[in-house]
C-alpha cells in the first residue's frame, strides 16, 4: 500500500536518488539539498511523497507558488509503481493544496525529448503551450545553476 504525504526535507536525498535514476528528468545546481530544502520551506504543504508501508519512497511530486502561479517540477514515480494512477494522485495533491493557496493557474516544464513525459500530461489533460517561448539568464558565475 502507497501512502501519500507532503514532502519534507529528510525526503530530499531519496528523491534526488529517484530523479537521477529517470530520463527525462533533468537536474541542475538548483536542485542541490539546500536548495530544495529552501524551496519546500517557502512552500510548506504543497509537494508531496509517495511512501511504502516500509517507507521506501516510491514517487514525488514538487510544487510550489510566487503567490500569483503555480508550478510543478520533477514529478517522478519510480518505475515498477508506474500505470497505477500513483502519478495523477501525486498531481491532484499539488493541485488541490495550490488551489487552497489561490493558485489558480500552474505551470509546469517537460524536455522537449521527453515522449513519455509528454504523454503523461496530455492524459492529465494539460496541454502544451506554443504560443510562448521560455527564455532565461543565468546572473551568477555557475553556468549549471
Amino acid at each position: 500500500m502507497i501512502h501519500l504525504r507532503p514532502m519534507v526535507v529528510e525526503d530530499i536525498p531519496a528523491a534526488l536518488l529517484l530523479w537521477q535514476g529517470l530520463p527525462g528528468i533533468g537536474l541542475r545546481d538548483a536542485d542541490s539539498p539546500p536548495a530544495l530544502a529552501k524551496y519546500l520551506t517557502r512552500n510548506p504543504g504543497c509537494s508531496f511523497a509517495a511512501v511504502t508501508e516500509a517507507g521506501e519512497l516510491v514517487g514525488v511530486s514538487l510544487a510550489g507558488h510566487d503567490g500569483r502561479r503555480g508550478y510543478l517540477h520533477h514529478v517522478a514515480v519510480t518505475p515498477e509503481y508506474r500505470e497505477q494512477g500513483l502519478g495523477r494522485q501525486l498531481v491532484d495533491a499539488c493541485l488541490m493544496r495550490l488551489k487552497a493557496e489561490g493558485i489558480e493557474k500552474v505551470h509546469l516544464w517537460v524536455k522537449v525529448d521527453n515522449i513519455s513525459g509528454k504523454g503523461f500530461w496530455n492524459h492529465l489533460d494539460w496541454r502544451e503551450r506554443t504560443d510562448i517561448v521560455l527564455m532565461s539568464i543565468v546572473t551568477g558565475d555557475n553556468p549549471n545553476a
